[in-house]
C-alpha cells in the first residue's frame, strides 16, 4: 500500500488553512502538500509542520494570479523575466518548508515559440536550483482548456530533451485517466520519470473510490512497479473530509 499525503488546498476545507495541518495528522496522514502557500508566512507553516510532525511533499510555483488569472506561465512567451523572479522567490519558500518537490506550471500557450520558451525556462530552473526536485504535470483539457502541457508524450519528450537529473514528472492519476483513458498503460510508459503521484476519482474528481479508476488495483500496480514516493489525495470531498477517508483502508 502506498504512503498517502493530504492536499490541504482540497482537503479539510471545513477549517481555516492553518488548522488543516492538525486535522490531517489526526486523520492519519504523515505528509501534506499545498498548491500555493504564499499567502501565509512560511515560518508559521513550518511551525505547524514541525508541531504535527508532517512532511511537506510539494508546492506549486505561483502563477501570476490564481484567482481568475493564468494557470502558470513557464511556457508563455515574453514572461521569462517574471518566471525567473518568481522562481527564485518560490525556491526560498520551498526551502523554508523543506518541500520535497516544486511543480512548475506551464500556463496557457501553444506553438513552437511556447515550447522553446518552456524548455528554456525549465532548463534554467533546473540549473539554478540543482538541489531541488522540480516536476512538470500534464493537465487535461476539460479542467484546463488551453493549458500548454496537456499530454504525456510531450512531457516525456521535454524531460528527455532537457535531461536534468532534478527534473521529473508529477503523475496525477485523475488527469492521466482523463487525458488517455488508460491509466495503467500511461503509468507503465511514464514510471521511470515519476517523482510524485496525486489521486482522485475520474471523472468526478472526488474520493478515489468509485468511477473509472480501480484504485485498489492501481495502488497494487504502483507498489509492484517499485514506486516508493508519496501519493497525495487531491480531490474535492463530497461531504466533510473525514467522512470520506475510508478509501485509505481499501484492500489491494
Amino acid at each position: 500500500m502506498p504512503k498517502f499525503a493530504a492536499n490541504l488546498s482540497y482537503l479539510f476545507k471545513e477549517y481555516p488553512f492553518i488548522e488543516r495541518f492538525a486535522e490531517a495528522k489526526a486523520s492519519g496522514f504523515d505528509a501534506v502538500e499545498v498548491l500555493f502557500p504564499y499567502d501565509e508566512a512560511a515560518s508559521e507553516i513550518a511551525r505547524k509542520l514541525a508541531d504535527h510532525r508532517l512532511d511537506m511533499v510539494l508546492i506549486n510555483m505561483p502563477p501570476p494570479n490564481w484567482a481568475g488569472g493564468e494557470r502558470g506561465f513557464a511556457a508563455m512567451p515574453a514572461t521569462e523575466d517574471r518566471f525567473r523572479k518568481d522562481f527564485i522567490r518560490s525556491i526560498r519558500f520551498a526551502k523554508l518548508l523543506r518541500a520535497q518537490h516544486m511543480h512548475l506550471m506551464a500556463g496557457r500557450a501553444k506553438g513552437v515559440v511556447a515550447l522553446e520558451t518552456y524548455k528554456r525556462n525549465l532548463a534554467w530552473a533546473a540549473k539554478e536550483a540543482p538541489e531541488m526536485s522540480l516536476v512538470i504535470e500534464p493537465l487535461n483539457e476539460t479542467d484546463m482548456p488551453g493549458y500548454f502541457l496537456n499530454n504525456f508524450d510531450m512531457a516525456l519528450e521535454i524531460l528527455d530533451d532537457i535531461s536534468a537529473p532534478n527534473l521529473g514528472l508529477q503523475f496525477d492519476a485523475y488527469h492521466a485517466q482523463m487525458i488517455t483513458g488508460d491509466l495503467f498503460e500511461t503509468w507503465d510508459k511514464c514510471k521511470d520519470y515519476i517523482r510524485h503521484v496525486q489521486i482522485a476519482s475520474a471523472p468526478e474528481r472526488a474520493e478515489p473510490r468509485k468511477g473509472e479508476i480501480d484504485y485498489p488495483a492501481f495502488f497494487k500496480h504502483i507498489d509492484y512497479s517499485g514506486y516508493t514516493g508519496w501519493v497525495s489525495a487531491e480531490y474535492t470531498p463530497k461531504k466533510r473530509t473525514t467522512e470520506g477517508l475510508d478509501w485509505m483502508q481499501m484492500p489491494t
